[in-house]
């Protein structure tokens, strides 16, 4: 089944109004998908209409990259490809074992850009973000380094991710910033602080990830006791028993909302979002070719002033237990919290 997807400005590009990302065919929520499976999910993608894919060198820790450029070689000018730089695995201990690290050094990231490029078997990578921001290195500094980066042809825009409204102002004053990524959903709304209006004041795109709530808006019930061992909401608070149990209450409602407006809730989820703002993009994940159909189908999803209101209303800041990151992932992050 195909749709005639609606479009939306990224930078200097026109993309589908639903991108797709594509971490967790390598990492994140569980074991990875086989290879044959993420090239049908990422060939699926591209025949359905998705014109943007998000990667990052962090992914399967290059793995994800990999992936992408072997699967969609043939058919790069066909879509708008996004990464990711600044956050990466290093081997730390010299023991093979790969440790989360979160570097700007204009050297790390133009190292890793040239990695990127080959895993990627492309010439340009379209929007390169910086994936956070690294506190030891002034962000004019890393931007500066992506900005030659531009310069030397290697990308065609650069992107923040889970960085601030001040740091946003800071990087665009360096060099144009085309997309802010940062987590959005009903039940994470950390963005409606600062960085939104800070998005049109500047004419930023900003990408949504995680929009449909890491799975808790999908509509299929989950058992967090029941999560692979390598899935990383375990180690976040929303879905720690008391939490989710507060969490799960909110549910019912939500999906009598969805019965109501016609949709499945993954594409409630996802309308809600589209309906936020014409510079807003959600790029949700899925492994799974009828979720990936049921997602890119919220763009035909219509909701009235009426429905917008209740949702609010039900599910935000004040009504979901539980910070979105552990300690460590909070202090990863440097968005605005409530």
């Amino acid at each position: 089944m195909f749709y005639t997807m609606q479009s939306r400005k990224l930078g200097p590009f026109q993309v589908s109004s639903i991108g797709l990302g594509c971490m967790n065919l390598s990492q994140g929520y569980g074991v990875p998908v086989s290879a044959q499976q993420g090239e049908r999910l990422l060939l699926s993608a591209l025949d359905a209409g998705v014109t943007l894919f998000d990667t990052a060198a962090l992914y399967g820790f290059g793995a994800n990259e990999s992936l992408l450029g072997q699967v969609l070689k043939g058919h790069r000018q066909k879509f708008t490809l996004a990464s990711k730089c600044g956050l990466l695995g290093v081997d730390k201990h010299g023991d093979g074992k790969m440790v989360r690290v979160i570097d700007g050094r204009p050297k790390t990231l133009q190292e890793t850009c040239e990695a990127s490029l080959r895993r990627l078997q492309t010439d340009v990578i379209d929007l390169y973000y910086l994936h956070r921001l690294d506190k030891s290195v002034p962000i004019e500094e890393s931007v500066g380094a992506l900005s030659d980066m531009v310069k030397k042809g290697h990308i065609r825009a650069i992107g923040l991710s889970e960085m601030s409204a001040t740091t946003l102002r800071r990087a665009h004053a360096v060099h144009p910033i085309a997309a802010m990524q940062s987590e959005y959903s009903l039940w994470t709304r950390n963005p409606e602080i600062a960085v939104l209006q800070t998005c049109i004041d500047l004419g930023v795109t900003f990408v949504a990830f995680s929009p449909v709530a890491r799975g808790f808006l999908g509509g299929e019930p989950l058992e967090p006791a029941a999560f692979d061992v390598n899935d990383f909401r375990r180690a976040m608070p929303r879905f720690e028993p008391a939490n989710f149990a507060v969490n799960s209450r909110l549910l019912p409602g939500y999906i009598a909302i969805a019965h109501e407006a016609g949709c499945t809730p993954s594409q409630l989820a996802l309308a809600w979002l589209l309906h936020q703002g014409e510079h807003i993009i959600p790029i949700p994940g899925t492994t799974r070719t009828e979720h990936l159909l049921e997602n890119l189908a919220a763009d035909m999803v219509h909701l009235n002033s009426d429905t917008l209101h209740r949702l609010n209303a039900l599910i935000n800041q004040n009504t979901v237990a539980g910070s979105r990151y552990n300690l460590q992932g909070n202090a990863d992050a440097e968005t605005e919290v409530f």
